[in-house]
């Protein structure tokens, strides 16, 4: 893939993506929008990466929609006068300029089939700082800096982040971020359940790559795979028993896959040699996704 706005770099099975955008203190554009949202959804054909770390070139993580652009800065068609019927295919060609461009971007993180890192080593603004709620942790650098400031802006939060704060903080904390529209420092952040650590700068990313390898060297991809999708999917069913029947497919594929090989290493004492590939997922995943 040809990249302007964020750069790749692979070692070791863990994929680093870098907002690269430093001049400008990493601003989200649209072009950066569609780029982040190539990268996620092809790392999940990418047998060779088993994490992504996504953090900032330069100082900054993120700063926030590119506010200089000219027109709707957020890259909306102005003309239009959409109402919530026409929301309802969101693949439909004339949405394209009408849908929150973070969305795309979180949507394609939430059905992302690797474990996902924010290592914030800045300011992470806006959808700087809504991006990464999609992902599985945030680890703040002490320069990092966290905002939820839309309600300064006259707008609202984006990138389908009233659906994620509240998941990862409680309803009353979440309505006190988004009302308050403060920037939080590192060690505030975490206090209030953002972030799970605070590290100095040239820490940040061992640190990451090290929760990356604690979550995924030696696991399954599959395994992994559905475990990412099962919490992030089954918690917001309604009821557990919708749960019961994705478990129940869930285990049924993964004992006759890499589970065996787990068990057989297990009673052999001796290390896993797991071969299914996160490209090839069980036969119900794809309806499951699709439906759920």
């Amino acid at each position: 893939m040809e990249f302007t706005t964020i750069r790749h770099e692979v070692d070791d099975g863990i994929l680093t993506v870098y907002l690269d955008r430093p001049e400008h203190l990493n601003a989200f554009t649209v072009e950066m929008a569609d780029e982040l949202e190539r990268t996620f959804v092809a790392v999940n054909e990418d047998d060779s990466v088993r994490a992504v770390i996504v953090t900032g070139e330069g100082r900054a993580f993120c700063a926030g929609m590119d506010l200089s652009s000219e027109g709707n800065v957020f890259g909306l068609d102005e003309s239009k006068t959409p109402s919530l019927a026409d929301m309802a295919d969101l693949d439909a060609p004339e949405l394209r300029r009408i849908r929150d461009t973070g969305g795309r971007v979180t949507l394609a993180i939430h059905a992302c089939r690797k474990p996902v890192i924010a290592a914030i080593n800045g300011a992470a603004v806006g959808i700087g700082a809504t991006m990464t709620l999609a992902m599985d942790a945030r680890l703040l650098s002490t320069r990092a800096r966290f905002g939820l400031v839309f309600g300064r802006l006259g707008i609202v939060p984006e990138a389908c982040s009233t659906w994620f704060l509240p998941r990862i903080v409680d309803m009353p904390t979440a309505l006190d971020l988004a009302y308050r529209a403060d920037i939080l420092d590192a060690d505030t952040a975490r206090e209030t359940g953002l972030a799970q650590s605070v590290h100095e700068p040239e820490a940040l990313l061992t640190e990451a790559r090290k929760l990356a390898d604690a979550w995924t060297r030696d696991r399954s991809p599959v395994s992994v795979a559905l475990i990412r999708q099962m919490l992030y999917r089954n918690s917001a069913a309604p009821h557990p028993v919708e749960a019961h029947r994705v478990d129940s497919l869930a285990m049924f594929y993964t004992s006759i896959g890499d589970g065996a090989e787990g068990v057989h290493a297990f009673l052999d004492k001796r290390g896993p040699k797991f071969s299914e590939r996160a490209s090839a997922m069980p036969p119900f995943y794809q309806e499951w996704i699709r439906d759920a």
